[in-house]
């Protein structure tokens, strides 16, 4: 199935008759995407919700449409600057592959202001030729080529992959449209129809009052079916509701956060931390001051400190000679003088007196060394000198240091809290900002109850429907007699159980094909190829998990915010793939908040090979002059549109073979 031709007519911020071409073989060459620009709000969503609404009409799950009724969507969809008598029109021209060759129809819907019976008209055109009865049975027919429940898989947008891949395991209508994509569903339905069937040979197999009592457990059953419905119903709206509610909940914080709630919450405690520094400060103040009451100014005239130490040794030392000299000169008299008493002879005497000599003038010498006498220091005053230099200022100097550095952490911490406070929101923005996240707060309160009340509610549904049936089944094993049917609801049980293992078996076959897809589509888009190995999918919720190459599991959340969505991306492809259905595919917001590198990936890899056709709804900030250039390279654009917004008249012009640059 490809998408030939959209045509919209006073349809949204599209005045007048819009065509855009679709086909993907221009010029007997194909390039698969189709590449429509324009900014937000400029009509990019109302072009995925007008194929939605051709599609399937009034079961259409459009952006815009909400809780409106479809007769209020259908008006609200009306462009403002209409005609009086004009209607609005939508048309999609589409091929499919039917009897060994290509067949076009083309689906019109239109209405006006008083849609008929509150709906649009639909008409069906077969090659140009209308198709009454195809159009009759529409909603059949159109289940055939691309059902409803799998429509989310080929049409989606970027916020919705945002949204599957921050969620651990996919909703239940993703859930649901997998298992009708992989044809599961099919065994549902039999297990269905074989109830149905058995119900009829129970009440065929009963007397008349066993009949009536059968038929009121029934209708019980089927009272509490409905309420199950209903309350899954009401479950998805409160949950719907919740989701925005908790937004607003966000929004509310952050606001209350930046503009400065969050701080004149705080501004007393604040402003006792204020108080508490400077108490610090001081103190650290007078301490320093303290400090420096001792030797440490000496500090400030350590070299001169260290010169007198030099000269103070010296002149120490040169004193010291001196004494010493006068000391040897008195021995050296009284050795000779006693040597004279011994009676050595005259040559021995003249030779000891020679050597005496030498010393004393080597002694004179070193004592002579030219050093003036400035300071005339006592040996314990340069010890006293030598304590202060070595260990007094140096332990000084590093408290002083310490001190320092305290009293710098605490004058910056003083500064960022006065500042903090600077930036309080005053008393009366600090009310706004409170009452208007107190008031988020019990709204989320509010449905959160309504959500848990709705969850209850849901589950006693299934509670009643579980207890029902063992009702019936009970009272039928009980009230009916073995007759000729009997064997077949006999059977029916073993075939339900045949059924179920029928189910697992091929949900594990299909399962392990379609994780051989996604995990090939995964390390194909991933710029980190050893990141993961393996892919798998559970069977029960279809929860995604991550394996590395030696088997041991990757938690999801080591994966970044742009890994996760290429696995969301992937996981889809991979569906796309193993279905075997060639459909087309539309993203509205592809890139969404991808780095350049996923970026690249994406636009290399996936857009021109995901489908023979697909098309791209695209801001200016993701679709860039880059990336078109690449696309450009690959040769796959087949046609470019750009969509530009007239915000005074609020509408929208399409220009064909344009884009941003």
């Amino acid at each position: 199935m490809l998408f030939t031709e959209l045509v919209l007519i006073n349809f949204g911020p599209y005045a007048g008759k819009n065509v855009i071409n679709l086909r993907t073989k221009t010029d007997g060459t194909s390039r698969p995407i189709i590449l429509i620009g324009g900014m937000n709000g400029g009509g990019k969503t109302t072009l995925m919700d007008a194929i939605r609404l051709a599609l399937y009409g009034q079961r259409a799950q459009c952006s815009t449409r909400n809780s409106l009724s479809y007769t209020d969507f259908l008006i609200q969809a009306i462009n403002n600057q209409t005609p009086l008598g004009e209607k609005t029109r939508i048309e999609l021209a589409f091929e499919h592959f039917i009897d060994d060759e290509w067949k076009e129809l083309r689906i019109v819907r239109s209405w006006d202001k008083q849609p008929k019976d509150g709906k649009d008209i639909l008409g069906i055109l077969d090659t140009d030729w209308p198709d009454k009865a195809l159009a009759d049975t529409w909603d059949e027919y159109i289940e055939t080529l691309l059902p409803l429940g799998i429509s989310n898989l080929f049409l989606f947008d970027g916020e919705q992959v945002k949204e599957l891949a921050e969620q651990e395991t996919p909703p239940p209508s993703v859930i649901e449209a997998i298992q009708s994509l992989l044809g599961l569903e099919l065994v549902e339905r039999l297990a269905v129809d074989l109830e149905v069937l058995v119900g009829r040979k129970r009440k065929n197999l009963a007397s008349q009052s066993q009949l009536k009592t059968i038929e009121e457990i029934e209708n019980k059953l089927n009272h509490y079916q409905q309420e199950l419905e209903d309350a899954k119903q009401e479950h998805s709206s409160v949950d719907n509701q919740l989701k925005r509610a908790q937004t607003k909940f966000k929004e509310a914080s952050e606001r209350f956060r930046i503009e400065g709630g969050k701080i004149a919450s705080e501004s007393s405690s604040l402003k006792t931390t204020i108080d508490e520094l400077k108490e610090k400060i001081q103190q650290q103040r007078d301490e320093m001051v303290s400090l420096a009451t001792t030797n440490l100014p000496l500090a400030l005239i350590s070299p001169l400190l260290n010169q007198a130490k030099d000269q103070g040794s010296a002149e120490i030392k040169q004193q010291q000679a001196t004494i010493a000299k006068t000391v040897l000169q008195q021995r050296d008299q009284k050795l000779l003088s006693y040597l004279e008493t011994l009676k050595l002879s005259q040559d021995k005497l003249e030779k000891i007196q020679t050597f005496l000599d030498q010393e004393y003038e080597t002694l004179n010498q070193a004592s002579q060394v030219d050093i003036s006498l400035i300071l005339g220091i006592t040996e314990d005053e340069l010890t006293q000198l030598n304590t202060l230099l070595d260990h007094q200022l140096p332990l000084q100097l590093d408290n002083a240091q310490k001190y320092l550095k305290n009293l710098q952490n605490l004058e910056i911490n003083l500064d960022n809290n006065e500042r903090k406070l600077q930036v309080a929101a005053s008393p009366e923005d600090y009310q706004k900002l409170s009452d208007a996240l107190t008031a988020t707060q019990k709204e989320v309160g509010k449905i959160q109850s309504d959500y848990n009340t709705a969850e209850r509610r849901v589950r006693e549904a299934d509670k009643a429907i579980s207890m029902t049936r063992k009702e019936l089944k009970s009272y039928t094993d009980e009230a009916i007699d073995k007759q000729n049917n009997e064997h077949i609801i006999q059977s029916a049980a073993k075939v339900q159980n045949t059924l179920q293992l029928f189910k697992e078996r091929l949900t594990l076959k299909k399962l392990n094909k379609l994780e051989g897809e996604v995990t090939e589509c995964f390390r194909y888009l991933l710029h980190k190829s050893d990141l993961v190995h393996r892919v798998a999918i559970d069977t029960h919720n279809f929860g995604l998990s991550l394996y590395d190459p030696n088997g041991n599991t990757v938690p999801k959340h080591r994966l970044s915010a742009g890994e996760k969505q290429l696995l969301s991306i992937a996981f889809l492809w991979g569906l796309a793939r193993v279905s075997g259905r060639n459909l087309p595919i539309a993203i509205d917001t592809p890139l969404g908040r991808l780095d350049s590198s996923h970026r690249n990936n994406l636009v290399e890899r996936y857009f021109p090979t995901a489908s023979e056709q697909v098309i791209l709804l695209s801001t200016d900030t993701e679709i860039r002059e880059k990336e078109l250039k690449q696309l450009q390279e690959q040769d796959a654009i087949a046609h470019q549109y750009l969509l530009e917004y007239n915000a005074n008249n609020r509408q929208t012009t399409i220009h064909p073979d344009r884009y941003f640059w």
